[in-house]
């Protein structure tokens, strides 16, 4: 067993590599256990639990034609809007308590609460409940973002990027083929069985947690307030930390971007797709998804710069081919999406592996930071996507998502860190 200093509110973090860390004026110390082994079965039960968490935020959004026809027009807006609200203060407000808790706790009753929250969404009787109800789903459905953190934990310095890779290729999997899952029951069943289904999923998720994750003790005592201060704090005086949330955030504003008017796009002349075919690019998406293993272990041999330059350069790449050809071949758009998922995901396992390293005992916390600024970058890019589709079209688009990845490219290229992080 070791000590280590713990980011509190007033505290400084120290240097990681340390073998016994010198005291931190301020900071709360603790003594950390070995981490249990994380063995397949615990892999595959993140998996699983990342890409089946978040999926729930997503549902929604290819069933609003019928949520609208039985609530109304407002429905359009608060559905999907409170859903991803809620996501946002789960990763904000539950996330860092994985720092404080067993994480195979939090999971466990995160995912028997987010079953609650489904069946009151499959419920419903008024736009108010149905509305609530989504909101707290996105709150709950943050379990995604302890899967990651604690196959980060548990794995090995050596493998960390190859076992966050696998385990946030379940994450972004689950958010490319919900839309196509839910809209498929809809059609066939309607809207409320997929909620009702979906409440079910969430119960065996549950399971499967306690079935397969590792118990892991509690590290060290953190009061909620003294938790969420030092959130700041880690964001302060991790450099690292910035520079990895600064980079995939513009990536992500550029993804949001594109994927935001994608439809628009598909579904006017020349194409003229329906729905159903314009939600297809997604499964494409998903071919891209599972790049994640591939960049995490390159990440682990070479470091995160080259991974986060080089998925930078190909996000940029794909908006040049999107821009050039993007408005009359399908064949264009198709290879677009493909770049774009491949480059976006790549730089995130990577810049998630370097973020990981940096403090043991703040992994919520670093994940927090990281996907905070993730979302407002994300929300950021899908308004300034939609605003240049309506006013220049999609050549608009393709500027906006070129603009905020050859930002990115700029900021992998200018990190001063060094390319391999010593182990």
């Amino acid at each position: 067993m070791r000590r280590v200093c713990l980011p509190g509110p007033l505290a400084r973090a120290r240097d990681p590599r340390r073998s016994h860390p010198r005291p931190c004026e301020g900071a709360l110390s603790a003594t950390l256990s070995a981490p249990a082994p994380l063995d397949g079965k615990a892999r595959l039960g993140l998996t699983l639990i990342a890409g089946g968490a978040v999926a729930n935020i997503y549902y929604n959004q290819p069933l609003l034609g019928l949520i609208v026809a039985e609530f109304g027009d407002r429905a359009a807006l608060w559905v999907p809007t409170t859903a991803l609200v809620g996501y946002g203060l789960g990763i904000v407000g539950l996330v860092p308590l994985g720092d404080a808790l067993p994480r195979r706790r939090l999971i466990v009753l995160q995912c028997l609460a987010l079953a609650l929250a489904l069946l009151a969404v499959g419920l419903s009787r008024n736009l108010l409940a149905l509305a609530l109800a989504h909101l707290l789903v996105g709150v709950l459905a943050s379990a995604a973002q302890q899967a990651v953190p604690f196959a980060a934990e548990l794995a090995p310095d050596a493998s960390r990027g190859r076992v966050v890779g696998q385990v946030m290729t379940g994450l972004l999997t689950g958010i490319l083929l919900a839309r196509t899952a839910s809209g498929f029951i809809g059609a066939h069943l309607g809207w409320r069985p997929v909620f009702l289904i979906a409440s079910g999923v969430a119960l065996a998720m549950a399971g499967i947690a306690a079935a397969t994750l590792p118990h892991t003790p509690q590290t060290h005592r953190l009061r909620y307030a003294a938790l969420m201060t030092s959130i700041v704090g880690l964001a302060k005086t991790q450099p690292v930390l910035r520079t990895a949330a600064l980079s995939q955030g513009l990536l992500f504003a550029g993804f949001n971007a594109f994927w935001a008017t994608l439809a628009l796009l598909v579904e006017a002349p020349p194409f003229g797709l329906t729905a159903a075919g314009a939600g297809l690019f997604g499964v494409i998406g998903v071919c891209g998804a599972f790049v994640a293993p591939l960049s995490g272990r390159f990440a682990d041999r070479k470091g995160a710069k080259p991974v986060v330059l080089g998925g930078s350069l190909l996000v940029a790449l794909s908006f040049v081919i999107l821009w050039a050809a993007g408005t009359w071949s399908l064949v264009a758009v198709a290879v677009g999406v493909f770049l774009i998922d491949i480059g976006m995901n790549g730089a995130l396992i990577a810049n998630q592996t370097r973020a990981y390293a940096l403090v043991p005992g703040a992994r919520g916390r670093i994940n927090t930071v990281l996907f905070t600024t993730i979302f407002v970058f994300a929300a950021v890019g899908a308004y300034a996507g939609s605003q240049a589709f309506l006013l220049v079209g999609w050549p608009g688009v393709c500027a906006v998502g070129l603009g905020f990845s050859a930002l990115a490219v700029l900021v992998a290229a200018r990190d001063p860190h060094p390319a391999k992080r010593p182990i």
